[in-house]
């Protein structure tokens, strides 16, 4: 009679090993209300996963860091299909306060942070926030402009460099 011995399982383990040294560079281009929670969703999502990330504000997405406008982004059926309504009425006079009333409840409702209290989880929890050179000498913006947590106004190149080697994400 022959007896067999058999080999120990492999098990995986996906412990803290899984996400170390992974990198998340999420570049933000648009500041409407809609738009601006995309990249803020995954961003504070891949921190909770213990991944690296860096935002880089563009164009329109500095709405979003400025001072100013961050508290106070809008959102507009105009131009926008994914609403399901008729087009026409995204133009008339108070259609987009009306639009973003409705979504900041809806927001609210599920428990999600408003932009500024959204950045300032992000960075609590390890979170990069970069603005991007050209876009602040475009609208003529410096720092001071700029939320107090944004830890500069860097160039795209700077931006690539930090990140090098991370996942990319444009919203």
């Amino acid at each position: 009679m022959s007896t067999t011995q058999e080999e120990p399982a492999i098990i995986p383990d996906f412990g803290d090993a899984a996400s170390e040294g992974r990198k998340l560079a999420i570049i933000c281009s648009k500041g409407n209300l809609d738009m601006a929670y995309p990249g803020l969703i995954l961003a504070n999502a891949a921190l909770g996963e213990g991944v690296q990330v860096d935002l880089f504000f563009t164009f329109w997405g500095f709405d979003i860091i400025t001072k100013s406008r961050m508290g106070d982004l809008k959102f507009t059926m105009l131009g926008n299909t994914a609403t399901h309504m008729p087009q026409g009425l995204g133009g008339l006079p108070g259609m987009t306060a009306v639009a973003t009333h409705q979504m900041r409840r809806q927001i609210r409702e599920v428990g999600v942070p408003d932009v500024p209290e959204f950045l300032e989880q992000i960075t609590d929890s390890g979170g990069h926030l970069w603005a991007c050179k050209m876009s602040a000498d475009m609208m003529h913006l410096d720092l001071g402009d700029l939320y107090e947590r944004v830890e500069g106004i860097i160039s795209a190149a700077d931006f690539i460099e930090k990140t090098e080697g991370a996942q990319l994400l444009f919203i």
